[in-house]
């Protein structure tokens, strides 16, 4: 099998960058404990069973807010050199995770008090919180098990060489990566499944121009063209060599991010001078027409979305969807004081909450400039819309790295330094609360602690979010409807 990706994947270490093609390869190489089905089921890998307080494995102490969670692992998985996988396995890649110098975070660890080692193939984790997500603690989409006697743990989790040379104990193993052309992986004759992998050897090959990976496909020099871009699955559908398989709404939601404090800042005492006001950020809402742009731009293959719950199970809230309206969304900011006084198309304040009086409504709009051409398309359709209603948004790119970069290497949103910016992001699995607190949370606002980057502070949303912390199922979805009415009112993004 021949696979074509555009980029080449930073490591296998999908952990440390998400970058998804990292993910790709590392599902070839490594296992976790657990995985994630298409349907966004977890389901053990490494791990015998699931754990669950019906089996005895987890136990909760309500009182203390506390949980403790054992994971009885597989004896029969091998590495690729004979040496088996066990518990000091997970523990040492728990280790190199926390470490303070050079682990990274990942969500939930902390509220990991500590793990212990019950026997080779036995441990476990206690955690100081109730911790819902714990089935994808140590496994799920982005996070693999790495072996003790093979990684060096003084290079640090994020840089260690074992994270470009890796030792399987997955389907295949990687028999030779030539950089910037592709990777070769080869049958695991000691996987531990019987009569799997079905395929002998997998070619991933690194092809940038997608017009030359669409050729490959329809030629038959390639079997699988990883997230094409919408415009392309547009064109190969009635290829009669090609099938176009689409992942739905599982994926991310595209979403404006919107800066309610100072530019430059990262205070939430320090509002912005037209993104605080409420009723401003509603109507940037209603002058979006997110439907034509599903239709149109997205050729039909991307849904309109409008609530953080917009996948199984949690998506049963009944949260209306928002109209398209410019009339209102006029009236709004009229209401808001921003008002057009002479006529040149761009409100200025008069009388509004937070910016000085007679200052235009402008801002800059940002989208990064590795994105796919429907995510520009869409900053133009968008700043336009806006445009009509009285805005003023200067439109431009950045590098994605500069985008999302740590505040320390001066990233554009750890550190405030932005009005809007358009990018897709989402959450894998089945549990939206890590993905939520780590978006609208007080904590998650400050720099490099979540992705809170517009800074919006509720003490309603954080009473609610703590709620959520439950293995009651019956009040996280109470929960969890609460905090999607309180965003779906307040708008911190759209």
């Amino acid at each position: 099998m021949v696979i074509v990706i555009p980029e080449e994947p930073p490591s296998f270490n999908a952990a440390v960058t998400g970058s998804g093609y990292d993910t790709m390869v590392m599902k070839l190489v490594l296992l976790g404990l657990t995985r994630i089905d298409p349907a966004g089921n977890v389901y053990p890998v490494l791990a015998a069973e699931l754990p669950t307080q019906e089996n005895g494995d987890v136990t909760v102490d309500e009182q203390a807010g506390a949980m403790q969670v054992t994971w009885h692992m597989r004896p029969d998985v091998v590495w690729s050199d004979g040496q088996p996988v066990t518990a000091a396995d997970v523990l040492f890649t728990w280790d190199a995770l926390k470490d303070p110098d050079k682990g990274i975070y990942v969500k939930g660890a902390d509220v990991v008090d500590h793990l212990e080692k019950v026997d080779d193939h036995t441990i476990t984790v206690f955690y100081s919180a109730i911790y819902p997500d714990y089935l994808t603690q140590l496994g799920g989409d982005t996070l693999a098990i790495w072996p003790k006697h093979y990684c060096d743990a003084a290079q640090g989790f994020s840089a260690w060489d074992c994270g470009r040379q890796p030792l399987s104990d997955g389907p295949y193993t990687l028999k030779e990566w030539a950089a910037g052309d592709h990777l070769t992986f080869i049958r695991n004759p000691s996987y531990f499944e019987p009569g799997k992998p079905a395929i002998d050897q997998i070619i991933v090959r690194i092809v940038p121009d997608e017009s030359v990976r669409q050729t490959m496909l329809v030629k038959g020099d390639a079997d699988v063209d990883m997230w094409i871009s919408e415009s392309v699955a547009d064109q190969l559908k009635d290829e009669p060599a090609v099938k176009i398989s689409s992942s739905g709404g599982a994926g991310s939601a595209l979403r404006l991010f919107l800066n309610l404090s100072e530019k430059g800042s990262v205070d939430p005492a320090k509002p912005h001078p037209i993104l605080a006001d409420v009723r401003v950020r509603q109507a940037i809402r209603l002058a979006i027409d997110a439907p034509t742009i599903a239709s149109q731009i997205f050729h039909g293959l991307s849904s309109p979305v409008w609530t953080e719950l917009y996948r199984p199970p949690y998506n049963t809230c009944a949260i209306p969807q928002p109209k398209y309206d410019p009339n209102a969304a006029k009236a709004l900011l009229e209401l808001a004081g921003w008002i057009d006084s002479n006529n040149d198309g761009v409100r200025e304040c008069h009388g509004c909450q937070n910016a000085a009086e007679g200052a235009p409504m402008e801002m800059e709009f940002l989208t990064y400039s590795e994105a796919g051409e429907a995510l520009h398309l869409t900053q133009q359709v968008v700043a336009e819309s806006l445009g009509q209603i009285g805005f003023k948004l200067n439109q431009s790119t950045i590098e994605g790295s500069v985008m999302w970069a740590d505040s320390g290497s001066g990233g554009m949103e750890q550190t405030g330094n932005f009005d809007m910016d358009l990018w897709d992001y989402g959450y894998s699995g089945r549990d939206p609360v890590e993905f939520i607190r780590s978006l609208y949370a007080a904590g998650a606002a400050e720099p490099d602690q979540g992705w809170n980057v517009g800074r919006w502070i509720n003490p309603d949303f954080d009473a609610l979010l703590a709620q959520a912390y439950t293995l009651d199922e019956t009040k996280r979805q109470a929960a969890l409807c609460d905090m999607a009415k309180l965003l779906d009112d307040q708008v911190p993004e759209v």
